[in-house]
């Protein structure tokens, strides 16, 4: 048990970094880490250098062993199973793709196509963004592994129950008719070599971090600003534990929001220490993951409006729902 806490600690929440920037910003900037300015730079250079480190070695890790799984190939799996059994295993894919839900939704196409039920792909399109093997890590790293194991099982959850909701409400007519026009080619998978499969994983990781770095840093000074510069009363009288409303809040304030799982993550870490429920700031998170309005308007370019209003309505409703479980036991994981 202590190697596994010393682990986490080292590795994951990175002690060793912490105490390295505050002796620059002590040092260099001669500012005291408990001072608004001094905690703000130390928040700030400490929570993106990790989150880089992080997202890199995830991303080649996740990436080399999604080489093995091409769109073909996963077709094929999946289009081996039926019912609740294949939106299961959807929805487990999209914890293996570390994409955003704009980045997600040509693969939603693909598998469209290629002649997956809609409720399976949109068991992916809900997961992909929503849940993956990064954000897992890096929610331990700033939370507990209590938490990230919490909300990826909950996410699962939105994500199998969404699609069978789909599946089961035969809606198969407001996809737009050219995506079923669209086939993909079945060809046998070139063999890739290890050196292939190394050369895709770090161009996955750099293709992620141009996508994602603005993002991070913006994400990084919003947690910075609100952790040392926003009175706390100020929060809880907005987003406090106390007030019913919160949940709903935090939903629909993200979602006119574009970023990735990687970018709220520091401003959830900054709304939790500040008082918020915990369950107010997944919600903030999920609502900016999983419908930003960005991947809104894709998505409009692929179905019709009754569709993609099912759909967010599902969403909508599974995060609301999931942040109000979270406010009401979230003291069991912390």
């Amino acid at each position: 048990m202590f190697i596994f806490q010393w682990l986490n600690a080292q590795l994951l929440k990175m002690e060793w970094l912490f105490n390295l920037v505050r002796v620059l910003v002590e040092n260099l900037f001669g500012l005291s880490i408990e001072s608004r300015l001094g905690g703000s730079i130390h928040f700030f250079i400490y929570d993106v250098i990790k989150i880089f480190i992080l997202l890199s070695v995830l991303i080649f890790g996740i990436s080399y062993i999604q080489s093995f799984f091409p769109p073909e190939r996963t077709k094929k799996i999946l289009g081996r199973f039926n019912g609740i059994t294949a939106n299961i295993l959807a929805a487990l894919l999209g914890t293996v793709t570390p994409f955003c839900s704009c980045s997600s939704i040509p693969l939603f196409i693909g598998f469209t196509s290629a002649g997956l039920p809609i409720g399976v792909t949109f068991s992916f399109l809900i997961s992909s963004p929503l849940v993956d093997l990064a954000s897992v890590l890096l929610l331990a790293s700033i939370f507990n592994w209590k938490i990230a194991i919490a909300y990826v099982v909950v996410g699962l959850v939105l994500a199998v129950i969404g699609g069978t909701i789909i599946s089961k409400s035969n809606l198969e007519e407001y996809v737009e008719p050219f995506v079923y026009s669209n086939k993909m080619l079945e060809m046998e998978q070139e063999e890739l070599t290890t050196r292939d499969r190394v050369d895709f994983a770090k161009d996955q990781v750099l293709d992620i971090i141009k996508k994602v770095w603005l993002y991070i840093l913006i994400g990084v000074g919003i947690g910075a600003a609100i952790h040392n510069y926003i009175p706390e009363s100020v929060i809880s009288a907005l987003l406090g534990k106390d007030k019913w409303y919160s949940v709903l809040l935090a939903s629909f304030v993200g979602i006119p929001m574009y970023a990735d799982i990687f970018g709220t993550l520091p401003i959830a870490e900054a709304l939790v220490a500040k008082g918020v429920g915990l369950g107010t700031a997944l919600s903030f998170m999920m609502g900016v993951t999983a419908l930003s309005l960005p991947s809104i308007i894709m998505l409009k370019k692929v179905v019709k409006s009754k569709l993609l209003g099912i759909f967010i309505g599902i969403v909508s409703l599974g995060i609301i729902i999931i942040g109000y479980a979270f406010n009401a036991f979230g003291h069991l994981f912390i």
